[in-house]
């Protein structure tokens, strides 16, 4: 057995957590590299490495961590107006560097709305260096089929977070906590214009 595909596959194995021997074995026959599925699996038992299933069970808090880089999250928070409107705003902040991204405020968003905010994002996502790999929201049916098949069709898994879960999309949330105290609380909102005016600035 050569070192270099002992070295080539418990790289893989490392940097793929979720790749088990048959991925492996498949995807070094797709670089040229052909070698058996039973001599992968006696490289990643002798090199020590666990199971695919056993490596890919991160915490949620070992995973944001590992991929901060390439993730970002979106959610909805409301605003009331002085003349007993409510406004919601929809925004995406990514995880590794906190830049927020307002996509638009709307009396009355729904499905078609949202996903045209998220196309209007997914535009710039291939200009990045880094290109984003995951993107967190909640359940709320605001957030379509539609809406996550703009993200997918640049490659984007989409995460779901449990129902009633708020820390499970934490920086978004903080965010949202961040600016109502910073700045939301202490304005009387009349308009969706200046409310998008005060974000801007704030952002």
């Amino acid at each position: 057995m050569r070192v270099g595909y002992v070295i080539l596959v418990l790289r893989l194995a490392g940097e793929n957590p979720r790749w088990g021997y048959q991925r492996i074995v498949g995807e070094l026959a797709g670089i040229g590299q052909p070698v058996s599925a039973m001599t992968v699996a006696k490289i990643l038992r002798e090199g020590g490495v666990s199971p695919a299933s056993a490596r890919a069970q991160l915490s949620w808090r070992e995973f944001l961590r590992t991929h901060a880089a390439s993730m970002i999250a979106c959610d909805f928070f409301t605003v009331e107006t002085l003349w007993l409107g409510r406004l919601y705003v929809l925004f995406f902040i990514e995880l590794g560097t906190r830049r927020v991204h307002l996509a638009g405020c709307s009396t009355n968003p729904d499905g078609g709305w949202a996903t045209q905010q998220a196309r209007q994002l997914a535009w710039s996502l291939p200009e990045r260096s880094r290109p984003i790999r995951y993107l967190i929201h909640d359940r709320d049916s605001k957030f379509s089929r539609a809406f996550d098949d703009v993200f997918k069709s640049e490659g984007v898994e989409i995460i779901r977070t449990p129902f009633r879960a708020p820390n499970a999309n934490a920086f978004a949330e903080r965010w949202v906590g961040t600016i109502r105290r910073d700045c939301l609380d202490w304005l009387l909102i009349t308009s969706r214009s200046q409310l998008e005016r005060v974000l801007r600035v704030y952002v």
